[in-house]
């Protein structure tokens, strides 16, 4: 079931708006002119909204609805201009956001979705940026080479407060959706699929509230098999990506437990049965870990998992830190597990680490607060 905070408004439809509205007498049009309110101008407070007379908004105030906005307790600047925003949610607990701008000289052709190419820092405004957002307090999958995993899971995100995350971005960097090309991607703490509903929810009031479109969003999944079948009858989805990071059910038993579950035959089943749109291709992505899963034997079982599909590998040089004993992968060994795939007629990108100087690169996530500079 979806969770509601009951005083948040932040996380309500249009309708559900409306719905309060007209419950206290107001004529039924304030719902739009609060959902705008909320997700398009992206106020903070309610008296921030001039569209609503002063005594609903009081009386709003009295019942103890506040819009909901997680406020940003700390900000980590990476040397390349990405930022790792700690974000405290309501009951004081804290949840992690990532802010990629990219540069001025277009695509550097890594295929990814996630706009992951090398950022050119000229000092102009950005063309292009990049949101990484968590749908899970932690993450229960449990993968080996995730620090997310390392806090377990504590609950799972409301909707108004994963779109809050967004919310908070927008207005700290000035960017304004859709003028200004913003991605979304489900990549940040947690497994999305484990908080189908609530994620689900956010993706709606994106596309309706701040105008984000869906194909400018993301979901990755480690591959919970009945939900992935379940997304692919959305109206209304993101992109989807899957990580595989492993070429085998030994390998990626180990890696990652979840495939004990759902192994890779289930998994590469529900894959081939996803309803693709026109030009869309599903993603793979493969964390490379040093000595694990990046042998060339790793790379050409791949190759015959995708075969057939219409498929990209997104290939991830493992993102290291304390706690965790993988290496990462030297570069040469990198390319040959990509030139294998490209060989083989499998497009394959090397994503290139964003912000890993303040843990903030895919799979560092974990509310990290020791570190400087913040700001």
């Amino acid at each position: 079931m979806p969770i509601l905070l009951s005083n948040s408004l932040l996380g309500l439809t249009s309708q559900e708006l409306t719905a309060l509205v007209v419950e206290a007498g107001e004529p039924s049009y304030r719902g739009q002119q609060l959902f705008d309110a909320l997700y398009r101008q992206r106020i903070e407070t309610l008296d921030q909204i001039s569209t609503l007379p002063r005594d609903y908004k009081a009386r709003l105030e009295e019942q103890g609805w506040r819009v909901g906005l997680p406020a940003i307790s700390r900000k980590f600047v990476s040397s390349d201009g990405t930022v790792r925003y700690l974000m405290e949610l309501a009951d004081g607990e804290t949840v992690e956001t990532v802010w990629m701008p990219d540069g001025d000289d277009g695509e550097a052709g890594d295929g990814s979705e996630a706009g992951d190419e090398e950022a050119v820092l000229t000092g102009a405004p950005f063309r292009r940026a990049t949101i990484c957002v968590s749908s899970q307090m932690g993450c229960a999958v449990n993968c080996r080479f995730c620090f997310t995993a390392l806090l377990g899971v504590k609950r799972n995100l409301a909707a108004g407060e994963i779109v809050g995350q967004i919310a908070a971005v927008l207005r700290d960097q000035g960017a304004q959706p859709p003028l200004q090309r913003v991605n979304i991607v489900f990549m940040g703490m947690g497994e999305p699929f484990l908080n189908y509903d609530n994620f689900i929810k956010s993706v709606q009031l994106l596309v309706e509230g701040v105008g984000i479109p869906e194909g400018r969003m993301t979901v990755s999944t480690a591959g919970i098999v009945p939900r992935i079948l379940d997304f692919g009858r959305e109206a209304v989805r993101p992109k989807l990506a899957i990580s595989l990071n492993a070429s085998n059910d030994d390998l990626r038993t180990r890696l990652m437990p979840i495939n004990r579950k759902w192994n890779l035959e289930k998994l590469m089943a529900a894959a081939r049965e996803f309803p693709l749109r026109n030009r869309e291709k599903l993603t793979f992505e493969y964390v490379l870990l040093d000595g694990v899963n990046d042998a060339a034997e790793n790379a050409h079982e791949v190759v015959e998992l995708v075969r057939g599909l219409r498929a990209k590998l997104n290939l991830i040089a493992f993102n290291p830190g304390p706690g965790i004993d993988f290496r990462t992968p030297a570069q040469e060994r990198v390319l040959q597990f990509q030139n294998i795939l490209r060989a083989a007629g499998v497009p394959a990108f090397v994503r290139r680490p964003r912000g890993r100087d303040i843990y903030a690169a895919c799979g560092q996530l974990k509310r990290t607060v020791e570190l400087e500079p913040a700001v």
